[in-house]
């Protein structure tokens, strides 16, 4: 059941995204070949990562947890460069600025299915109770609060734009929290949480998307909203969001 729910999810939450980027690019200047050679990069780039995640899941790279320095970052760090090169190059800053700023936001509510499938996971006794919200997770605040943010502050705009920056940290720092709680219960010489089971089950197939490709997806929602944030107050002095983009 839990293998089914990730599935399902990791299956939804990159139809939605790439049906985003499809439109986001539909909003640009640029010409209609160009839109899909941008797109089309784009996929296989995630699509060629995701194999090569899988591909070391398959063959236990990752389910080595004697090793240092400990192997399962690797899957969560990675895509970090590729991303702040993507998002401060110049391509990326025509996209960014033509991508309404409340579909990034309201992206963030998948994480309320990352938290239930965690949940469902630690009821069935695959992964310690402290990386769910039952626990010391609370990453799911981030997912609940993501709508009414992207829909108050940047839509009908009753809320400052402060409270988009402060709402992206924050969704940060609960991130980083739970990825320290990830790190601490593996069965590696650095574990602090003995509780069982070990956090194991992300460094099989499927389940080493979470780290691989829903992390990456999450941390780069909240660069992507930051980076938008600072482009669109450099436009407008009064730092405050141009006109309603729907």
């Amino acid at each position: 059941m839990v293998t089914l729910l990730f599935s399902l999810l990791i299956a939804g939450a990159f139809i939605g995204i790439f049906s985003g980027l499809r439109r986001a690019l539909a909003r640009t200047s640029w010409t209609p070949k160009r839109q899909r050679a941008v797109f089309i990069r784009a996929l296989l780039v995630v699509v060629g990562w995701a194999a090569l995640c899988a591909g070391f899941a398959l063959a236990g790279f990752f389910a080595n947890f004697s090793a240092l320095p400990p192997r399962m970052p690797l899957a969560i760090l990675l895509p970090l460069p590729v991303v702040l090169i993507i998002v401060f190059s110049r391509g990326g800053k025509e996209l960014l600025q033509a991508m309404p700023p409340h579909w990034v936001v309201y992206a963030q509510s998948m994480r309320i299915g990352v938290e239930l499938v965690i949940w469902y996971a630690v009821i069935d006794g695959l992964m310690p109770v402290q990386l769910s919200f039952e626990g010391r997770n609370f990453d799911i605040v981030t997912g609940l609060l993501a709508v009414p943010v992207g829909y108050y502050a940047l839509v009908v705009r009753r809320w400052p734009v402060w409270v988009v920056v402060a709402y992206n940290l924050m969704g940060l720092g609960l991130l980083v929290n739970v990825l320290a709680l990830a790190f601490l219960s593996m069965p590696t010489p650095l574990r602090v949480f003995l509780n069982e089971p070990a956090n194991t089950l992300v460094a099989y197939f499927p389940f080493v998307y979470l780290p691989g490709l829903l992390v990456p997806l999450a941390y780069t929602l909240h660069i992507v909203s930051l980076r938008q944030t600072v482009l669109l107050w450099k436009i407008n002095s009064l730092g405050s969001y141009p006109k309603r983009a729907t």
